[in-house]
């Protein structure tokens, strides 16, 4: 490397460092549920994403693949069906599919705007793994539904390889598997370098590819992570300045979809904790990210936690929308 490069590396590290670092969590509506869909959504999420980083901010962003997963293996299911010399996709496999084509699609839209901004910055994705224990207790009652709809017959072939299902009355039967807690973030350290010379990051796409290590070796694991969950987890390993969560709301109420309904713009850990234990969270949509939000601050008191949706968070960051969890 010549003397020019060092210079230059050396001058993105500094300018990173001034900036305010952020691990930003896109739910489903940033996506879509097609690729149809996805290709217009990233648009719209490119354009708040780049909000951002006009506003000073170093990002490192993950996603949700709900959808995206479910519908890799639904069609690689499909193909074993029609050609039986194939073999189906773990779902480790279709976890590193749904990451590389999202990243894909994010990568290229968030490019795009922030060249269109007059804005010449590096946006890469790392195809990430994550590792998980195999006795969680997770793995002995699966909660994520994923795939197609089943037969009988082909629900009993699933419970036979081991595999659990779960009947939807009138529906048929889906397989469903567990959603385990992230331990290590095995490619944090690209990831870090990455983010310390100030490029923008997509990584740990869909909670990370769930892997087991076995010796020098690492066995994917049939399990999705929770987005939030490791959104929580990135942040921490990143000692990140701000945690911001945009999903589908524009700030977090109490007593949600009720006649009290009221929004909350401000509380501490502690408040959301009381909060959780009051049951004013639902589980599966606002109540993981209270949880990544607690765990991020326990860690990183200094830090804080912003939950609003992609069209407030312009508004959002200069404290007129959203709610601001501290510690």
């Amino acid at each position: 490397m010549n003397t020019n490069q060092n210079t230059e590396g050396q001058n993105r590290r500094t300018e990173a460092m001034g900036k305010r670092r952020a691990v930003v969590s896109l739910g489903h509506q940033a996506l879509g549920y097609t690729t149809t869909e996805q290709k217009d959504a990233v648009k719209r999420t490119a354009r708040a994403l780049a909000d951002l980083v006009e506003a000073g901010y170093q990002l490192t962003i993950t996603h949700s693949n709900g959808p995206q997963v479910s519908m890799i293996h639904k069609a690689m299911t499909e193909l074993r069906r029609v050609y039986i010399d194939y073999t189906p996709a773990p779902m480790c496999v279709c976890s590193a599919m749904s990451q590389g084509y999202v990243g894909y699609d994010i990568q290229n839209s968030l490019r795009a705007e922030l060249l269109s901004r007059g804005i010449t910055k590096p946006v890469s994705t790392i195809l990430t793994q994550v590792t998980v224990d195999p006795y969680d207790e997770a793995f002995y009652e699966p909660t994520k539904i994923i795939g197609r709809y089943m037969s009988r017959e082909d629900a009993e072939t699933e419970q036979k390889k081991g595999n659990y299902v779960i009947e939807e009355p009138g529906k048929g039967f889906r397989r469903i598997v567990a959603a385990p807690k992230p331990i290590d973030i095995l490619e944090i350290d690209a990831i870090r370098t990455l983010a310390d010379a100030d490029q923008v990051v997509i990584a740990c796409g869909g909670g990370g590819i769930p892997v087991i290590p076995q010796e020098h070796a690492l066995k994917g694991a049939s399990a999705v992570i929770e987005k939030d969950s490791i959104a929580g987890k990135l942040a921490c390993d990143l000692k990140a300045d701000q945690l911001i969560i945009l999903t589908s709301v524009k700030q977090v109420y109490k007593d949600y979809q009720k006649e009290s309904e009221s929004p909350i713009h401000s509380m501490t850990a502690a408040e959301a904790k009381a909060y959780m234990q009051d049951g004013q969270f639902e589980a599966g949509t606002m109540l993981p990210k209270i949880e990544a939000a607690v765990s991020y601050l326990e860690a990183v008191p200094e830090g804080s936690v912003l939950i609003t949706s992609l069209d407030f968070v312009a508004d959002a960051i200069k404290g007129k929308a959203g709610t601001v969890i501290t510690a």
